[in-house]
């Protein structure tokens, strides 16, 4: 990286901007501590897609810089937007290619990647929003599903409108508050179990950290309100079923065709065993984020986990 000027991605229009510029302003703290010219870029909110983009192109093409270290999660950064606005630039960039990014952050596309992977997924089902009238039955999901269900939008980060139903009156709140974030929405057998993320850096599985909300689940307020959530690493899982993890989520990270680094939610039930949730292509990149917790486990800072993330932007 010695000569070349890196532009650290942040902001963007999405829910999750305010995670993404906290990430970002560590990953600048990071490459100054490694000596790396840098330059941060915070990209505003915007709510017309093509012109945000441009907005967004201008703005990189005015810091004249080498390459992107994209930090940008949720829509525009983590959805293969500002990847294939990049790649249009020829600068390279950080993480997954815009391809791969598509597909990993549609859920319904990615369980349909990992099933024909034969990587374990819950069972599902998907509803459109205009599908969803005051004469909808809603009961046929807990014939199908089970007595609890999970709702979530199909695209999206951070557990942001997700939810546990158990009920007619839970599912419909629910459903209705996850079409706020996305037209269509996944609704999705409930499992129980400990839950678990593998992290993935230059495609190495890093030791498994375990979960344990404070909350009913894991969602937004357990992931950012401090002292909600503990987190244990390496997990207290034996070495058999750790390693089984381990290999499921560098499967689901291949079968995605995700580039570089990731993380891989899991659900570990008792019966199913391993059951994957998810897989973030921009996961958080904060020093106590799960994936440099991960890291840092297996011996690798912070600093040295951006300045890899970084490097594997080159060719």
């Amino acid at each position: 990286m010695k000569n070349k000027r890196v532009g650290v991605l942040m902001g963007g229009p999405s829910s999750e901007r305010q995670i993404s510029i906290k990430s970002g302003k560590a990953v600048c703290q990071a490459l100054e501590a490694k000596k790396i010219e840098y330059i941060p870029i915070e990209l505003m909110p915007g709510s017309n897609t093509h012109s945000y983009e441009k907005l967004a192109s201008d703005l990189i093409n005015r810091m004249k810089i080498d390459v992107a270290f994209v930090a940008l999660h949720g829509e525009f950064g983590e959805d293969g937007t500002v990847q294939a606005l990049l790649e249009k630039m020829n600068i390279p960039y950080t993480g997954s290619r815009s391809s791969a990014s598509r597909v990993a952050m549609n859920k319904i596309t990615a369980k349909e990647v990992f099933k024909s992977n034969g990587i374990p997924i819950a069972k599902h089902e998907v509803l459109d929003k205009d599908k969803f009238t005051k004469d909808f039955d809603i009961k046929k999901y807990f014939k199908d599903l089970g007595q609890s269900l999970v709702v979530k939008p199909s695209n999206g980060g951070s557990s942001i409108g997700l939810d546990i139903a158990s009920n007619e009156a839970e599912l419909s709140a629910s459903i209705k508050d996850a079409f706020k974030y996305d037209d269509k929405v996944i609704i999705e057998e409930y499992i129980a179990g400990r839950e678990i993320t593998v992290g993935i850096v230059e495609d190495r599985a890093m030791p498994i950290v375990e979960i344990v909300p404070k909350r009913r689940f894991f969602d937004f307020t357990a992931k950012y309100e401090k002292g909600l959530t503990e987190y244990i690493v390496p997990a207290g899982i034996e070495k058999k079923l750790s390693l089984l993890c381990q290999d499921i989520g560098l499967m689901a990270h291949k079968a995605l065709a995700a580039r570089s680094f990731s993380r891989v939610d899991i659900i570990l039930h008792e019966v199913k065993g391993p059951v994957v949730l998810e897989l973030n292509t921009i996961p958080g990149l904060t020093e106590t984020s799960l994936l440099p917790k991960a890291a840092r486990a297996a011996g690798i800072e912070f600093e040295d986990l951006c300045l890899k993330i970084l490097n594997s932007a080159l060719p």
